[in-house]
């Protein structure tokens, strides 16, 4: 039988309705059957490896271990990257181990500098070099600082030599509420970041209120350009991750990845933070969207709420005397640790700077002095756990580092006098049991490849 014109368009067209619907069908199967991308919790994980080292004894100096205790002519042993033994004189040494003379000298965990921009915004201090703010929006949560970090960076070596630092926490900067992502580094040589990468370190989120974020964005003419505004946009992205992590992760999105792990307790928070009451009120944005501080940084106003820190275990991560570059930072005082140290609250000593992270011994001290000259003495033994434990502590690793406890990463300083005056310098550090720096030893001054051949190479300026 001869189909009629209209009758074939009919059929094609009931073909045609029929094959569209089986492959939207097909589509609706295959994106049910899609299952979402696993998230994995560290991605570029850390490739380091401790240098060799040997079984090492340092007797008879003055021991600090880091968590307010003092011995007098005590005993250090450290063997395979780890601390055996912390006593007095007498303690028995094993055969097979250096023994070190410290008479009239000091011995230290390392130094651990919880807030530094190293690698970031590196020397020579150029353009092409600063790479520590992301600047394009006031919430930039997907970016890792570890994607910036020059290995390289003479400062590295600088803070090593100059201030016995074993360990610090690079941050993104503070141009934005929240910055990114920060990277706990050992301060090793390496040609990767991850060579340097802290086995084991959580990650932290950098964030920041005040003048810095509504300055940037408000001289863009955009939210947020007032304190008012940078709460709303901070509690409208904690909204919006809480979303997320109910869902099914079909979507990446790398910031609210970073955000997910924060609320999960798996990322810690390094808040930015100078007056007293925003940090109030940040405390209270944490408890009202489910995440924690771990410090406050630079709170020079941190003194008016001693007692409201202390009591939500949160440190204070500070400068010594640092005030008045802005004004959010004029109310400042010197003696803001010696107050919070006082009323038992976590006090950090910080740098924020390629020069002060090479002295945070002596910052720790003219705080210590600021306190005495009003009455609060503050030990020297536990004046050295604001740049050794409180740090470790406040960056989550606190039970494997920041201490000379047993069992321990072997960390180590040994000062040529008392770490808390002016003149003491480092004069052999230790990192992980390894000697990586003595100042008797020429072969033992580690220099960035960057600065071979170059004026001024290797100078502890």
């Amino acid at each position: 039988m001869t189909k009629t014109p209209g009758l074939r368009r009919w059929t094609s067209l009931l073909v045609l309705g029929t094959a569209l619907a089986f492959s939207a069908n097909s589509a609706d199967a295959k994106k049910q059957d899609k299952k979402p991308a696993p998230i994995v919790a560290d991605p570029y994980p850390s490739t380091y490896k401790a240098y060799p080292g040997t079984p090492t004894a340092l007797v008879g100096a003055t021991v600090y271990d880091g968590r307010g205790g003092r011995i007098d002519n005590g005993v250090v042993l450290f063997k395979d990257g780890k601390l055996v033994a912390i006593g007095a004189a007498g303690m028995a040494i094993p055969d097979g181990y250096t023994r070190i003379d410290g008479t009239g000298k000091f011995v230290t965990p390392g130094v651990i500098d919880i807030h530094s921009h190293l690698g970031v915004y590196p020397s020579p201090s150029v353009d092409a070099l600063s790479d520590g703010n992301e600047m394009t929006s006031p919430t930039t949560p997907d970016v890792w600082a570890e994607h910036s970090v020059w290995p390289q960076d003479p400062g590295f070596t600088r803070a090593l030599a100059n201030g016995g630092v074993t360990t610090l926490e690079i941050l993104p900067g503070s141009g934005n509420l929240m910055g990114g992502r920060t990277v706990t580094l050992k301060n090793v040589p390496s040609i990767t970041v991850q060579g340097m990468k802290f086995p084991g370190a959580p990650y932290a989120l950098k964030m920041a209120c005040g003048e810095n974020p509504k300055r940037v964005y408000g001289s863009k003419g955009q939210k947020p350009s007032t304190r008012m505004g940078n709460f709303s946009v901070d509690r409208q992205a904690w909204i919006d991750a809480r979303q997320y992590m109910d869902g099914d992760h079909s979507e990446r999105d790398l910031g609210k990845d970073t955000l997910e792990g924060v609320l999960k307790g798996e990322i810690l928070v390094q808040n930015h933070c100078y007056r007293a009451d925003e940090m109030a009120q940040v405390i209270d944005m944490a408890k009202e969207m489910g995440y924690k501080v771990a410090a406050f940084h630079h709170a020079v106003e941190a003194y008016k709420i001693a007692d409201v820190l202390r009591e939500n275990d949160i440190c204070a991560a500070v400068w010594a005397d640092w005030y008045g570059f802005k004004m959010e930072a004029y109310d400042a005082i010197p003696e803001n640790a010696a107050l919070l140290a006082n009323s038992g609250t976590c006090v950090v000593i910080h740098s924020d700077d390629e020069n002060g992270i090479q002295r945070l011994n002596q910052e720790a001290a003219k705080a210590q002095a600021d306190g005495r000259r009003i009455g609060i003495d503050i030990p020297d033994a536990k004046v050295v756990g604001w740049f050794t434990y409180n740090a470790a502590k406040a960056m989550g690793i606190g039970e494997k580092t920041g201490s000379l406890e047993t069992g321990k990463m072997a960390d180590v300083v040994l000062w040529n006098g008392n770490p808390l005056s002016v003149y003491s310098r480092p004069e052999k550090v230790w990192i992980d049991g390894a000697l990586m720096f003595d100042a008797l030893d020429a072969k033992r001054r580690p220099v960035s490849d960057f600065e071979l051949g170059q004026a001024g190479e290797g100078d502890v300026k």
